[in-house]
């Protein structure tokens, strides 16, 4: 069982459907810490409800994103985190956190990566007029949305599209492709671990 900390900005969707996922038996995992940098987010209620502790911080009372990150750091290391799996954290992970997670630092995007990286990709897509876009799963590098991409699903966009309907739709394939990839990349670490014992 995979000891994870889950990052969040949000309501916490996708940390839900992991929450759910790992209760359901769908995903062998062990929640030990959820991350938010909005102290006020409803993720924040999601971890209560569902007794994973939390911590939460305001990186404008920090001098440095280092010295958050170090802050962080601290509390992955005792509560044993092994993975970091971010569920609509707003924030480019830096050099403290990558250098300790290194290939460990899962991230969901509400597009077919390349394309539309960064902040409202949803947005991005519908100004773009493109027919197609989708969710990808990705390693997290130093990079905006730029790590290496392991798992993708397309959903074809209407004519009369919205912004709230396409995010209906979006948010429908991650809650089901989140959950199913990490469970992939658990059990690829683990034979991993095993086979190099």
């Amino acid at each position: 069982m995979k000891k994870i900390a889950v990052f969040a900005s949000g309501s916490g969707t996708n940390f839900q459907a992991i929450i759910d996922a790992v209760k359901s038996g769908g995903l062998d995992a062990d929640i030990r810490l959820l991350v938010s940098d909005r102290p006020g987010a409803y993720c924040l209620e999601r971890a209560e409800a569902s007794g994973v502790p939390s911590f939460s911080f305001r990186a404008k009372e920090f001098e440095s994103k280092q010295a958050y990150e170090e802050e962080i750091l601290v509390r992955l290391r005792e509560c044993g985190a092994e993975f970091i799996i971010l569920a609509g954290y707003m924030r480019l992970i830096g050099e403290v956190l990558l250098a300790e997670y290194e290939g460990r630092i899962v991230n969901i995007h509400p597009s077919l990566l390349p394309s539309f990286p960064g902040k409202d990709a949803i947005g991005q897509a519908l100004a773009a007029r493109v027919p197609m876009s989708g969710v990808t799963v990705h390693y997290v590098d130093a990079g905006m949305d730029t790590g290496p991409i392991i798992a993708q699903q397309s959903v074809k966009l209407d004519e009369a599209e919205t912004r709230e309907s396409l995010q209906e739709k979006i948010h429908r394939i991650e809650h089901r492709l989140y959950p199913a990839t990490l469970k992939k990349i658990f059990a690829e670490d683990a034979a991993r671990i095993s086979s190099s014992k």
